[in-house]
Formats: structure tokens, C-alpha cells, sequence
């Protein structure tokens, strides 16, 4: 299995291989190079690719032959879109996973506790979402989390458990960081990227091709585009026979503390 842990000491016998034979018979110094460039390969792959449990594991789906499917939502709370998809969800009742970001929670208190009330849970997206946030140390990027948390923990009394790295990065510090709060890392097994495509149907062929048991769908309560497509995804999956669980419940996990 490729993950950190076996690929450092695959490298690092590789490294003392190279240098045996660089001593001893020598060797272009671009074998070093090349190394090198292929550690980096799998290192980015391993940190930018959430199923890859290169660090450690993470919930991406979940295996099951039954037809069921979980929905989430990153990004939120959003003061216009979220309640909008709040009432859709509703209206088909159908309930999800909002991943929030803290530093939003201020100004829309109603709208997280809403998220509460309805029946949805809300996960951990950290509290900033800097766009360095990879780059934080361990200890920084603790701090932040708990911050979220701590946000939450103001609104609904409720601490998550379930957390979301922003851009879906984990690596070696984020690692330590999960460890140390106790919280349970989650991916997602279908990106919509309705942050991107705009054209409706191309988004919703994109999404309901992907289908399957298990699945977790992410999803962002920020745009029109997810207000126009969610309602008939949810239509969609459920004429083909999906049921719409709660993330925590498909999973077998504790949502809060």
C-alpha cells in the first residue's frame, strides 16, 4: 500500500542504493535528480488527492451494495445561499453535511443555527480556509480548527467531530493537527466543481453519472449554480432508486462532541 510511511523508506533505500553504486561504479548525478523529482510526484499526489489515505485515512465514501448516497456542503455559511438550499433540501426532504468555515459564522448565526434546527449537521472546514493553510505549522493549524469548533460550539452547543481540509490538502502537519483534536478527517468520493461549471446540465450530467453506492457528493453552499442543479440531482437520484442518508449515519460516526 502507498502511503508516506513505506514510500520514505522505499526512497530512502533507492537514495543509499544510488550512492553505493555512484561510489563504487559511478553514476550520472542526474539518478539523484530524477529521485528526487519522483519522491515530489508521489508527495504531491499524496497530499492533493484526499482518497489516497497517503497520510493517514480518510472517509471518502462508504462500501456498501445498497443504494445510498450522502450530500455535503463546503464553504457555507453563505448569507443568500445557503438558505436557499436549506429550503430545497426541505422541500425534498433530504438531509446533508455543511462543512462551515468559522470566520463566516459571524453575521450568520440564524443561518448556522437553521442548518441545526432542520436536522443537517455541520462540520469542521477550518476556521480561516487561508490560502496557506498547507503551509501553517501542526500547532497552527490546531489552533484554527478548534477555533471553528469553538465558533459552532457558541451557536448550537454543539462541537463537531467531522472535519474537511480546505482544498481537500492534508499532509504531515494537518496530520498531527487531526490527531491532536480528536476529529475524524472527511473527503468526498464525487466533486461536483459547481464552483466552475455554470452550465446547468453539464453540472448535473457531471454528478448524476457518478452514481454510485456510497457515495459522498461535495457540494458548496455559495453559487446559483448548485441553487439550480441540487434539486433536480436529488430528483434525479431518487428516480434511480438512491436513498439520501446523513453523512454521520451512512458512515457509522459521531458528528459531535
Amino acid at each position: 500500500m502507498l502511503n508516506f510511511r513505506n514510500t520514505n523508506i522505499l526512497f530512502i533505500g533507492l537514495l543509499g542504493l544510488i550512492a553505493w553504486v555512484h561510489i563504487t561504479e559511478g553514476v550520472s548525478l542526474w539518478s539523484y535528480v530524477v529521485l528526487i523529482f519522483v519522491y515530489s510526484l508521489i508527495l504531491f499526489y499524496g497530499c492533493y488527492y484526499i482518497g489516497s489515505n497517503f497520510f493517514m485515512p480518510v472517509m471518502c465514501s462508504f462500501k456498501t451494495s445498497k443504494k445510498v448516497i450522502a450530500i455535503t456542503f463546503d464553504d457555507g455559511p453563505d448569507t443568500i445561499a445557503t438558505p436557499q438550499i436549506l429550503d430545497i433540501l426541505k422541500q425534498h426532504n433530504v438531509p446533508a453535511a455543511f462543512f462551515c468555515i468559522g470566520n463566516r459564522i459571524a453575521g450568520n448565526e440564524a443561518v448556522l443555527k437553521q442548518i441545526n434546527e432542520q436536522g443537517h449537521i455541520i462540520g469542521n472546514h477550518s476556521y480561516s480556509h487561508h490560502f496557506w493553510f498547507d503551509l501553517f505549522s501542526s500547532a497552527k493549524m490546531l489552533d484554527d480548527m478548534l477555533l471553528a469548533n469553538q465558533a459552532v460550539r457558541q451557536n448550537i452547543s454543539l462541537s463537531p467531530l467531522l472535519f474537511r481540509p480546505p482544498y481537500g490538502v492534508i499532509n504531515p502537519n494537518l496530520k498531527k493537527a487531526i490527531v491532536k483534536s480528536g476529529m475524524v478527517p472527511i473527503g468526498w468520493s464525487v466533486r461536483s466543481m459547481d464552483t466552475v461549471i455554470n452550465d446547468e446540465q453539464k453540472l448535473l450530467n457531471k454528478i448524476t453519472r457518478r452514481l454510485n453506492p456510497g457515495a459522498i457528493f461535495l457540494f458548496h453552499d455559495t453559487g446559483k449554480a448548485t441553487i439550480s442543479v441540487l434539486p433536480l440531482f436529488i430528483e434525479q437520484a431518487k428516480a434511480d432508486g438512491y436513498e439520501i442518508v446523513r453523512l454521520d449515519k451512512m458512515l457509522n460516526l459521531q458528528a459531535y462532541a
